[in-house]
Order: C-alpha cells, then structure tokens, then sequence
C-alpha cells in the first residue's frame, strides 16, 4: 500500500507501516559499514552479541548483532571504542519498530588503514592550499587575552595556565572546556573555537590536548575541524599531542607547538627575558649616549679652544688695529700727495708769475699801444707826432713821438 493511498479517513495501522518499513529495508541488503564501537556486550550463556556502532564523526548510532562465532574471529583485537568495518543486513523488527543490523563479517580498521586514510586528506588540503605558509599569521607579542579550548580538569588545560602565568603572570584566559575524543569532540572543539574566534578580545586561540593514541588524535584530523580553523580571523595555536603525533590540525593552524607547556611559551613572552632585554637595551641605549656626550663635549672644547671663541675681543682689536694701520697710512699717504701738489703749484705759479707781463712791468718795461691797442713793437710801426698810450707796472699814461725812432737791433732793442 503507498502512502498516496491512505487519508485521514482512510488511514493505515501501525503493525502495517511497520511491516512496509520493514519490506523496503530488507529489499536494501547487505552493506559495508564504518563506526566506531561505544558499547559491546558478551552476555554469558547467550549465543549472540549485542554492540552499538557510532559514526565517528556525527551523532549517529546503530545497534548492532551478530552470532558469537563471527565476534570470536576478531575478539582478540576489538574492543570498546575500536573502529571496525561491519558487513551486516539492515533488519527491522517490526514489533518495537526497532532497526539494528544483522553483522555477518567484522573487521578491524588497522592503525595503517587510518593513516593512509589522513594521508589522503592531507594531499588533498594541501592541494587546496590550506596548508601554505603564506597563510600563516604571526602571533602577537603580548595578546591581551588568550582564548583556550581543551578538556575539562585535564594536564593540557593545567600546564598552559600554569606555564603562561609563570611566564607572564597579567596573562588573561577565556577557557571553553569540551571533549577532546570521542563523538562529540569536532563539534564541540568548532563550536569553541568559532565562538573565541567571534570574541574581539580573544587575540590566539590554543587548541590542547595531551597526546593519545592515533584513534584518539583523530578527531583533531577531522576535515570540518580542519576548515574552521582555516576560516579563523584569530591566529591558532595547536597543541595536540607530543612531539611525534601530527594531525591535521597542526598543519592548519598558524602555529604548531609540540606540547600545551610549548603552546604556552608561544602564547606570551617570559617577564623575566623582556625586563633582562630591557635591562640590556637601556644599557647599551646609556653608553652609547654617554658616547655621543662625550664626543660632543670634546668638539666643543676643541672649538672653545680656538683663538677666536677662546678671546672673541682679540679678533676685533685685531682688525681694529689693522683698521687705524690703514687710516694713518692714507692720512699720510695723502698729506704727502698734497704737499707734493702744493709745491708743484708753488713752482708753476712762481714760473707763471716770473714769465708775466706785469713781472717785466714791475721791472721798469713799458708796453706801448696804439690807439687801437696794438702794441708797438718796432720802431718803423709809429710815426712822429702819434700819440700812444705807455703801460707801467702801475698804471698808464699817454706819450707823444715827437721823432721817428731809430731802428733797433735785429734782437729787438727799445724804441727811444
């Protein structure tokens, strides 16, 4: 009967939905099954099993049975919280509408098998780029807080409070405590880490745990785990395990610290080192100013040495010196310029005053003239009876010839 059949006023009983539920699950057949083993029961006097089967990575179980003689091949080497490879059918059991599978074959998933399985999701993030150093943000020197996800109670959650306050004892947590294995452990390590990733004061995450098996580690391999942590706006440090386990996570996470003591030492700068840096850094911050002090004050000394700083006054009076030098001198040089051209004067004026008219006049000459101002020169120039005028050193006076003068001399002798 289909579902499109059925009304509520003509609806179907319970025992037949069971029975339909129960037709189509045995039409599914025999599968191959992956999970983890939460709880195992081996009741004494009975010839079947009873275990749970739990995906490893969601919250999902199945019950699960199987006749002894199957669990016996494999009870050696499985036990609780083992992975195991189930094939089993699907069966209903319509009176309680309960659904188990029936297990015909069990098989243990090695340690091998589940590190070939990593090895594949390694390469194919790593293809994606999720590993890249490129990726990877550097810490800061001192977060104001730091965000930590690990287990309630446990030695990881212990040894980086612990180690970060000894270090750095201002040091701030916001701790979110959550499984570190099992079922619930990706989805409540994402949702932590999420949450401190949101969180504005949170400066680093650490995620920490404390070494384990391989099962035990793998939830920190998880590819959803792997993906958050990429996605994280915040730095994360991871602090899974010791020195030799790897997850995934390790490879993801900006930082990778060998053990949650490491993570600590990563997280926050150690007092003590920072107050010696300091220490050495105002020291050597001291010398070298004295240094520069001292050369300075040497320089100094060296130009306050000098004569001109060391007796500012003496370069004036120098050049004062020099100044009233120069100012004599040309006092002197020209006082000696015009006494020279004084008695240059004195002589060319004594030479003129020798060689003028009036000096010939003053020695008893006469100079003649005519009635037009010629001067007579020869005697042949006037005639008897003409009248001229005689010029003497002081004055003149009119004269008469009363006879024709005698020739002079070719060198020019007096008229008489």
């Amino acid at each position: 009967m289909a579902a499109t059949q059925t009304s509520a006023e003509a609806p179907i009983p319970v025992g037949e939905v069971s029975r339909l539920i129960g037709g189509w699950i045995d039409r599914l057949g025999a599968v191959w099954v992956e999970g983890q083993i939460t709880q195992l029961s081996r009741r004494p006097g009975f010839g079947v099993v009873f275990l749970t089967l739990r995906d490893p990575a969601r919250d999902v179980s199945l019950r699960v049975t199987c006749f002894r003689a199957v669990f016996d091949r494999v009870a050696d080497v499985i036990a609780e919280g083992a992975r195991v490879v189930v094939l089993g059918k699907p069966e209903w059991y319509a009176p309680r509408g309960e659904l188990s599978l029936r297990a015909a074959e069990i098989r243990a998933v090695g340690v091998g098998e589940l590190l070939l399985r990593l090895e594949r999701l390694r390469r194919a993030l790593t293809d994606e780029g999720l590993f890249a150093a490129s990726r990877k943000r550097p810490l800061p020197f001192l977060p104001g807080r730091i965000g930590l996800v690990t287990g309630r109670a446990s030695a990881a959650e212990r040894d980086v409070l612990e180690n970060a306050r000894l270090r750095w004892p201002a040091v701030r947590f916001a701790v979110r405590n959550v499984a570190v294995q099992g079922v619930q452990a990706v989805p409540q390590v994402i949702e932590a880490v999420q949450e401190l990733d949101a969180d504005p004061e949170v400066e680093v995450i650490v995620v920490a745990r404390g070494g384990g098996s391989v099962e035990d580690l793998l939830p920190f391999s998880d590819e959803r785990l792997v993906r958050a942590v990429a996605a994280c706006r915040t730095p994360v440090v991871s602090a899974i395990g010791h020195e030799p386990d790897t997850p995934l996570l390790d490879l993801v996470a900006d930082v990778r610290a060998s053990t949650p003591t490491d993570a600590a030492k990563r997280a926050v700068p150690d007092v003590g080192e920072e107050a010696a840096r300091i220490g050495e850094l105002r020291d050597r911050a001291r010398r070298r100013l004295a240094a520069l002090l001292s050369r300075e004050e040497s320089g100094l000394a060296g130009v306050r040495s000098r004569p001109v700083l060391a007796e500012p006054g003496r370069l004036v009076t120098e050049r004062a010196a020099e100044l009233a030098g120069l100012v004599e001198r040309s006092r002197r040089t020209l006082g000696h310029r015009l006494d020279a051209a004084g008695a240059d004067l004195a002589h060319t004026r004594a030479r003129v005053v020798a060689l003028s008219p009036a000096a010939t006049l003053r020695r008893g000459y006469a100079v003649l003239q005519r009635a037009d101002g010629t001067a007579v020169r020869a005697p042949g120039e006037v005639a008897p009876g003409e009248g001229l005028r005689a010029r003497v050193a002081e004055g003149e006076f009119g004269v008469t010839v009363r006879e024709r003068p005698a020739e002079s001399s070719a060198d020019g002798g007096d008229i008489g």
